[in-house]
């Protein structure tokens, strides 16, 4: 479904830091252990952003497209590249994978559309949630799906899964001592051909958030950082949040300190401009 047989695995492998056979065995095994690693090391190498939106591009979700950008040219994507590169890497080392869409819950009561793309890979018969595509808030590893209300620890951070009505699940983060909604999502399977869709009205309408301003963010085991249209924020799990503005002077700088991510002359330039137009 993945077209996991088209990716480069050993390439992929090498982007995200993960040897190929740890055990001497010549391949990974579809066992947990290789999805906790697998999963961490993804979110840990590959920044999530949304650059070659602000610059007009398409945003191609092919597996060849997305191993261009990502594994090759060492850049970062969105939920839906992101997770379909996992997705494929999962798929090609034999994991059951499937997709699910979400609703965003972090900007308050307010409904949103389902707009974000994550999976559910299955082991041994339990599911459990894997996303390296929600930016600085979302998990580092596997979250289990079978037990709702088991706390997850990662680093300083805590998840779990909650579920309501209709079998809608629940992503919540633990922070400042109060539990935090992430996104919500159904039992209904999601497939690539779907993400296509949901990945064209947010890549291309005037009222998605990647079409008008740098975002650029990265999980960590202790900070959060991000960068949204002029202000770097950076979240630690006590609660504290810090701020502070970036203006086009230092844009090409903290793109590189903070994400690891480089552009060509050309496209630097053009980013600069778009944020320099913000004022």
């Amino acid at each position: 479904m993945w077209s996991g047989d088209e990716l480069d695995l050993d390439a992929y492998l090498a982007r995200i830091g993960v040897r190929p056979d740890p055990d001497g065995s010549g391949e990974l095994r579809p066992d947990l252990a290789t999805l906790y690693e697998v999963h961490r090391a993804h979110t840990a190498a590959i920044t999530f952003e949304n650059l070659d939106i602000l610059l007009g591009r398409p945003v191609e979700l092919d597996v060849k497209a997305i191993e261009g950008k990502l594994v090759h040219a060492r850049r970062g994507g969105y939920c839906y590249e992101q997770n379909s590169l996992l997705a494929a890497a999962l798929e090609r080392i034999g994991f059951e994978v499937s997709g699910r869409g979400a609703r965003n819950r972090t900007r308050g009561d307010s409904l949103t559309a389902v707009t974000h793309a994550v999976l559910v890979v299955t082991v041994e018969g339990e599911p459990w949630l894997c996303d390296a595509g929600f930016g600085y808030q979302g998990p580092c590893e596997p979250v289990p799906l079978a037990r709702p209300g088991a706390e997850v620890r990662q680093g300083e951070w805590t998840y779990r899964v909650r579920e309501e009505a209709e079998g809608v699940l629940v992503l919540c983060v633990l922070r400042g001592g109060v539990w935090r909604d992430l996104y919500a999502f159904s039992p209904q399977r999601y497939h690539p051909v779907d993400y296509v869709v949901l990945n064209h009205y947010s890549s291309t309408h005037p009222r998605s958030a990647f079409v008008s301003r740098v975002i650029a963010q990265r999980p960590g085991d202790e900070v959060r950082t991000a960068l949204v249209g002029r202000e770097l924020t950076r979240l630690t799990p006590d609660g504290r949040t810090e701020r502070q503005n970036v203006g086009p002077q230092e844009l090409i700088a903290v793109l590189d300190r903070e994400f690891g991510l480089r552009l060509s002359g050309r496209d630097e330039a053009e980013v600069v401009r778009i944020h320099r137009a913000g004022d």
